[in-house]
This record gives C-alpha cells, sequence and structure tokens, in this order.
C-alpha cells in the first residue's frame, strides 16, 4: 500500500462512479481513481502493476463474478494477498449473509454501505481513506 498510490474502484453503476470521483476531488485526495466496471478486469490490473495501489472499495453486487468471489480470488493468489492491498466492500445493498462471509471466510478490513445522502457517503469515504493513511501496514 503507498499512500499516494491509486485507489481501486469495482462498481458496475456508472452513476456510483461519478459520484465517488467528486466526493475524493471535494475532500482534497490527490490518488489517482481507477474504475473498474468488472472484478476479472480488476484482477489483471493487480497482478500485472508496477503501481502499490492504496485502497480497493468493492460492490458485492457486480456481474459475472460477485464482489465475494472477487475478494476470494485474491485471497487465494499469493501475489496478491502478499501486495496487502487494504480492501474494504462498500455496497448499497448489504445484508447478513454477505457481511458474515465477508469477515468469517475472507480478509476484508471493512464493509460499508453506500449512503442515498451525497454529504453521508462523502463522510463515509473520508473516514475509511483517513483510517488508512494513518493505519501502519506492511507496504508503508
Amino acid at each position: 500500500m503507498a499512500l499516494t498510490g491509486p485507489i481501486i474502484v469495482i462498481d458496475d453503476d456508472r452513476d456510483d462512479q461519478e459520484i465517488m470521483q467528486d466526493a475524493c476531488r471535494e475532500l482534497g485526495y490527490s490518488n489517482q481513481l481507477l474504475f473498474f466496471d468488472i472484478p476479472t478486469t480488476a484482477v489483471e490490473y493487480l497482478k500485472t502493476t508496477t503501481d502499490s495501489p492504496f485502497i480497493i472499495f468493492s460492490d458485492v453486487n457486480l456481474p459475472r463474478q460477485n464482489g465475494i468471489e472477487f475478494k476470494r480470488e485474491i485471497d487465494s493468489n499469493p501475489l496478491l494477498r502478499q501486495k496487502s492491498i487494504p480492501f474494504v466492500f462498500f455496497s448499497t445493498y448489504v445484508d447478513k449473509h454477505s457481511v458474515e462471509i465477508a469477515y468469517k471466510e475472507l480478509s476484508i478490513q471493512g464493509f460499508f454501505q453506500k449512503s442515498s445522502n451525497y454529504e453521508e457517503l462523502k463522510t463515509s469515504i473520508k473516514l475509511i481513506i483517513d483510517y488508512w493513511k494513518i493505519c501502519k501496514h506492511p507496504n508503508n
């Protein structure tokens, strides 16, 4: 994890991508935002990039491969596990079953529900990013 590395966002909703971009810009984060509509392209990027991503924000409900399956793929790949990229679910719909799987079976660092209120959503993003900016981590 590099404090200045890209923020990876896996979300197939273009409106949510724009909202995330606007919020990060308003919050003054200079990290590059990289958006992926489907997890398979994100995995390929993570396997081949020389960048040190700062954090991954992933929706749970995604086409072809859901967020849980995406995180399982990251966890099962020794190269990607070694990168130790902070990973949070950031999803509009949150159900108890997904939260339990995420915490009991995967190595996630948070599960957050996107607010429909822009200011609340921005507050959540700020809280998550600011936490990881001061958190001690193997890659910083």
